[in-house]
């Protein structure tokens, strides 16, 4: 999960735990069934916490799950700021943010999960993952680097196309050569000439730290 500056005493740590605990035990219902109907106790008993505590930290279950989501895109957005520090293209960005996406299946089953069962109804919301792609979707198109469009519209084209390739993905289909392809795609989209949009989406992607 996002990490976060440590509370500042005890009562604050315990909360804080608490609070955590409720949002891990919803993404993991979320990643599992997408089931937003498992009951309070339920909930309160997969965080191993009392029941009691859940109305301490969220006034209602769809409010927890909303929380859930948000914080997995944080999770998703911090791990691409972490593996794309030293990228400063802004075409190079989009096309390794879609290559990652596709190697997450793997490396965070859980956190796609909830990206595909939930991420389409964040598509335009203030959360990490999409305002880290206004932000490189702004600064290509105030550098020149994209055409200059409606950066909402281009977030609606990027943001739709990454989530066809990780809800759709098909078993017969090659992750790594599809997300290339649509990076490509996405790319020349954006006003990257063909050859130069080829080019940056098979770049070699930054190492694991």
């Amino acid at each position: 999960m996002p990490t976060s500056a440590p509370p500042g005493n005890r009562f604050e740590r315990r909360r804080a735990e608490t609070r955590g605990a409720l949002i891990r035990a919803a993404r993991q219902i979320l990643a599992e069934t997408g089931d937003t109907g498992a009951s309070i106790q339920a909930i309160a008993e997969r965080a191993d916490v009392g029941f009691g505590s859940f109305y301490n930290h969220f006034e209602s279950k769809t409010e927890l799950f909303e929380a859930a989501v948000v914080d997995a895109l944080e999770e998703f957005g911090q791990s691409f700021d972490e593996r794309l520090a030293g990228i400063d293209d802004p075409a190079e960005l989009v096309a390794a943010g879609f290559r990652l996406s596709a190697r997450m299946a793997d490396s965070h089953p859980e956190l796609m999960q909830v990206l595909r069962r939930r991420g389409l109804g964040h598509l335009h919301s203030d959360n990490g993952l999409v305002r880290r792609a206004l932000r490189d979707l702004e600064i290509g198109m105030a550098s020149g680097r994209f055409t200059a469009l409606d950066p909402a519209v281009a977030l609606s084209a990027l943001g739709g196309t990454l989530l066809s390739l990780v809800r759709f993905a098909r078993p017969d289909l090659d992750g790594d050569e599809a997300a290339v392809n649509l990076a490509e795609m996405v790319l020349r989209m954006l006003g990257v000439p063909p050859d130069e949009a080829h080019e940056v989406a098979r770049r070699p992607l930054p190492d694991a730290g």
